[in-house]
């Protein structure tokens, strides 16, 4: 649990509080679940952490599956995912009420090249996917430019003519528990739901106020500023704790004898300067600190920077689970999520 340090922090996202108001805990929500695109299981674990129970994953990248095994008990199963036939007919096997997944967003990221070729067309296998498992639930997570490309529009007609209602929203992630500027957007469908049916639910949880590192560090970290390498050296490479990350993307580059400082770095260049470690990323996108995490430093900052932030992942599992509480005693068909 984050704990809270000073009166800013009370009206920050708490998940103790999300539990207390309504008076019910998480012991089982009754939601099964098979990852896509699962990479080393940023999703998987939060998840698990509002006691989804995640039954399998899958993906492509031989590096990500093995470290994904050294973290998790279930299945993990290294597999093209393109290949859509195959990967519902091993789903089906698993009988899942919910799939989920991060289709590989480099072709719609703010890093990336900012147009849609083969990667993007893995969103579309994800939707044929749903289409062929008909699962009761789904999440969809990806870059928040995603929304807007052709790939999601045909696979958003796609989820629309399979009967499912669509909560399509675009998440920060410092509102939601995690100490990070980093925006991703989130479909979430469900069978027989209207559109937008978790907005009242998110909208009652997000923090009012943005996570700094130091609001989930507290002094643990031992420095009060840190070194972000920027994409180009028109933006600034030096942060403080006392405000939410940037995005953690996938390098991790120490500070180079280039960088001059800049005029938007909150404190001036300094030998006291250094970049964070992969540890340390790996905490800010809330992986906790017994994840295990060996290999190559290389695949290991690539995997981080493309997880889904743990607790990010925990706040939309809760609010589904809030929203079917809230639905079951309004139909008078309370189901045991007490």
């Amino acid at each position: 649990m984050i704990v809270m340090t000073n009166t800013k922090q009370q009206d920050l996202f708490s998940y103790k509080e999300m539990e207390s108001i309504f008076n019910f805990s998480y012991k089982d929500s009754g939601i099964e679940v098979v990852d896509l695109f699962s990479g080393c299981g940023g999703l998987s674990l939060g998840l698990e952490q509002a006691n989804f129970k995640i039954l399998a994953a899958f993906d492509n990248w031989e590096q990500a599956i093995k470290i994904y095994k050294k973290n998790f008990k279930h299945d993990a199963l290294l597999h093209d995912l393109s290949n859509e036939n195959s990967t519902a007919a091993l789903i089906n096997k698993y009988s899942p009420s919910m799939i989920v997944g991060g289709p590989p967003c480099q072709d719609f990221s703010h890093a990336g090249k900012r147009k849609e070729a083969k990667r993007a067309n893995l969103t579309l296998s994800f939707a044929r996917i749903i289409k062929a498992c008909n699962p009761e639930w789904f999440i969809m997570e990806n870059v928040d430019r995603a929304q807007n490309s052709f790939a999601y529009q045909d696979a958003r007609n796609i989820f629309i003519k399979c009967g499912y209602g669509l909560n399509e929203r675009v998440l920060d992630a410092s509102l939601c528990g995690v100490p990070q500027k980093r925006k991703r957007f989130f479909c979430v469908g469900h069978k027989g739901s209207k559109h937008k049916f978790l907005d009242d639910v998110i909208n009652r949880f997000l923090s009012n106020e943005p996570m700094t590192v130091r609001d989930y560090f507290n002094d643990e970290l031992g420095i009060d500023y840190y070194y972000r390498h920027p994409r180009n050296y028109n933006r600034r490479g030096i942060f403080s704790l006392d405000e939410p990350s940037p995005t953690i993307r996938g390098v991790n580059r120490p500070l180079p004898a280039g960088y001059k400082g800049h005029k938007g770095d909150v404190i001036k260049l300094s030998n006291n300067i250094r970049s964070l470690s992969t540890t340390e990323r790996a905490r800010i996108q809330t992986f906790p600190k017994d994840f295990v995490l060996e290999g190559n430093k290389t695949n290991l900052e690539q995997m981080i920077g493309n997880a889904v932030p743990v607790k990010l992942a925990e706040f939309v599992a809760r609010s589904i689970l809030i929203y079917m509480r809230d639905k079951s005693k309004a139909h008078g068909e309370f189901n045991g999520i007490e």
